[in-house]
C-alpha cells in the first residue's frame, strides 16, 4: 500500500478550529493572529478555501473522506433528535484508516462530529474524541423535552425578565446569550494541553514511525464567550459593521429574513460587541495554535511535519444582520482559513494561492504527501502541485456546495465562480449575484430577464457537477421538481472542471 520506501514519510499535524471565517487570518487579517501571521509567512495560504456545507458534521465528514455529503451520507448534525443521518454510508473509508494501516501512530484530541455511531478510535485513531465531541449516543438524543419541562417552557417572554446586553429573548425557549466572558471557552485549553502531551509522546516514539496528530477546538463557535485579556486587545470604537449589514433581504428567501428577525433584537452597538468578541475568540484560538507550534518546534520534528491550520466552516459575523451559520448561502459561512506549512517540501514559502479549493481536497493531499496509494476516487483533488509551487492543469473554476439544511430542512445547492453565484433553493426562489459588481451579495438578480442566460449556464454546470458526486436531489415529481432548469440540463452542460 505504501509508496517509495526510501523517502521519509512526513508527520501530519492538523489544527481545526470551529466556525472560523477565512478573512480572520492573512491575507485579510480582520483578527489579531500573530502566530498565524508568522505561520502564513512560513507556509502556503489558500485565500479562496471553502467548505462544502456550512455545518459541522457534513463538512468534517468531507474533510476526512474527500467526498461530498451526497457520497458520504452525513447531511446535518448527527446528534440531534430529528437528524437525517447518524453516520457515514456503509463502505465509506477515511484517510485516517489508510494512515493507520500504513504504520502511522495516530492521535486524536477534541471535537469529532463525523458520526454519531462511531468515534475516531473506530476510524484509525488511537484515542476516542472528548465527551463534548459529538459522539455520545447510539440513537438521536431526546433530552430536549426534559430541558423544556425544567424551564417551564411556554411561560412567555414577560416571565423571562428584561432583556440584558447580548441576550436574545425567545418565547417558549431559553434566553440565548450571544457573547460574554469565560476563562476557558468550550474547554479548548484543556484539549490543546492534552494534544501537546500526546505530541511529546509521539516525538519520542521508540519505533520512529511517522505520526498524525489531530487537534480539534470548538472556538470561535457561538456563543462567543472569551477570556477578558483577549477581548481587551480590541476597542469597540474600532469595530465596523459589514457593508451588507443593512440589507433587509427583501429580495431573498423568506427564511433568511426570518433568521435575521431574532438578531434584530440586538442594537448596532451590540452587533459590534459581538464582532469584537468573535475576533477576540479568533485571537484566543491563535494563541492555542501557537502553543502547539512551539511544542512541535522544540521536538525537533518540525522540518518534516506537514502542519495544516483549517476550520470546518465560517460565520456570518453580522453580514446581512445574521450570525452563526445556516441556510443563508453567503460567503461568510463558506469561506474558511486554510494554511499549510511543510519546510521539507514546500517551495517558496509565504505564497498566497487564490485558486478555489475545498475541504474535499485534503484527503487526496494527505495520501499523496504520505505516498499512500488507493484505488478509490475522491471528489477533491490533491494540493501537492501547489505545495511544489506549480498549478495543475484544468484546475476547478467554481465552488459547488450541498446542503439539506441544519435541522430546519431545505434543499439547497449552489455554484460560485469568480464572476457569479447562483443558488438553487428548493424551499423558496433562487438567488443570483454578480460578484464583480456586488461582492457583498446584496442584490439578488434572479428573475430578471436579461440574466436568464446566466441562470441557464450556471444551472447546467451545477447539475453536471451533481451528477459526478451522485447527488440525487433530482426527483421529477411535479410538486418537488422546482429548479428553474432541471437535472436534464447536465447533459448539455458547458460546465467548468469541478
Amino acid at each position: 500500500m505504501s509508496g517509495n520506501p526510501q523517502k521519509q514519510k512526513p508527520n501530519i499535524l492538523i489544527f481545526m478550529s470551529d466556525q472560523q471565517r477565512g478573512d480572520t487570518i492573512p491575507p485579510y487579517g480582520k483578527a489579531k493572529t500573530p502566530n498565524l501571521d508568522r505561520f502564513c509567512r512560513e507556509g502556503l495560504t489558500f485565500s479562496n478555501a471553502h467548505t462544502i456545507s456550512p455545518h459541522c458534521c457534513p463538512s468534517r465528514a468531507t474533510f476526512f473522506s474527500g467526498l461530498y455529503p451526497s457520497q458520504h451520507g452525513v447531511w446535518n448534525n448527527v446528534d440531534v433528535g430529528n437528524t437525517l443521518s447518524r453516520g457515514l454510508y456503509e463502505g465509506v473509508r477515511l484517510w485516517s484508516e489508510d494512515f493507520r494501516d500504513d504504520g502511522y501512530a495516530m492521535s486524536y484530541h477534541g471535537k469529532w462530529h463525523v458520526s454519531g455511531l462511531e468515534g475516531p478510535e473506530h476510524r484509525g485513531f488511537n484515542e476516542a474524541a472528548s465527551p463534548a465531541a459529538g459522539y455520545r449516543h447510539s440513537r438521536p438524543h431526546t433530552r430536549e423535552w426534559a430541558q423544556y419541562e425544567s424551564m417551564n417552557a411556554g411561560s412567555g417572554i414577560d416571565e423571562q425578565g428584561e432583556r440584558q446586553e447580548g441576550q436574545i429573548m425567545r418565547k417558549g425557549y431559553e434566553t440565548y446569550a450571544h457573547y460574554g466572558v469565560h476563562e476557558d471557552p468550550f474547554n479548548d485549553r484543556a484539549t490543546v494541553e492534552e494534544a501537546i502531551a500526546s505530541l511529546r509522546k509521539l516525538g519520542s516514539h521508540s519505533s520512529g514511525s511517522p505520526w498524525c496528530l489531530y487537534v480539534g477546538t470548538l472556538g470561535p463557535h457561538d456563543p462567543y464567550f472569551v477570556p477578558q485579556r483577549y477581548l481587551d486587545k480590541y476597542a469597540i470604537d474600532d469595530i465596523e459593521l459589514p457593508p451588507s449589514f443593512n440589507d433587509r433581504m427583501k429580495d431573498k428567501p423568506g427564511l433568511y429574513r426570518k433568521t435575521r428577525d431574532r438578531f434584530d433584537q440586538l442594537t448596532e452597538r451590540e452587533h459590534k460587541e459581538a464582532i469584537r468578541h468573535y475576533l477576540a475568540f479568533c485571537t484566543y484560538e491563535d494563541d492555542l495554535f501557537g502553543q502547539v507550534l512551539v511544542e512541535l518546534e522544540q521536538s525537533g520534528e518540525a522540518e518534516n511535519t506537514l502542519v495544516l491550520y483549517i476550520s470546518d466552516h465560517g460565520d456570518y459575523m453580522a453580514e446581512h444582520g445574521l450570525w452563526c451559520k445556516g441556510l443563508p448561502c453567503f460567503r461568510g459561512a463558506y469561506h474558511i482559513p486554510a494554511v499549510i506549512r511543510w519546510p521539507a517540501e514546500l517551495k517558496n514559502p509565504g505564497r498566497i494561492v487564490d485558486a478555489f479549493i475545498n475541504l474535499a481536497d485534503f484527503a487526496p493531499t494527505f495520501m499523496e504527501a504520505a505516498s499512500i496509494q488507493t484505488e478509490r476516487e475522491f471528489a477533491g483533488r490533491s494540493l501537492m502541485p501547489f505545495i511544489r509551487d506549480g498549478r495543475p492543469e484544468a484546475w476547478r473554476e467554481a465552488v459547488f456546495t450541498q446542503s439539506n439544511g441544519n435541522e430546519l430542512y431545505g434543499i439547497q445547492r449552489s455554484i460560485m465562480t469568480k464572476e457569479w453565484k447562483f443558488v438553487y433553493n428548493g424551499f423558496d426562489y433562487e438567488e443570483l449575484y454578480d460578484l464583480r459588481e456586488d461582492p457583498h451579495e446584496t442584490r439578488n438578480l434572479f428573475g430578471q430577464e436579461e440574466y436568464e442566460p446566466v441562470v441557464r449556464l450556471l444551472s447546467e454546470q451545477l447539475w453536471a457537477f451533481a451528477r459526478t458526486v451522485d447527488d440525487v436531489c433530482i426527483n421529477p415529481y411535479v410538486m418537488v421538481a422546482l429548479a428553474p432548469y432541471g437535472p436534464g440540463s447536465a447533459f448539455r452542460s458547458r460546465a467548468t472542471n469541478p
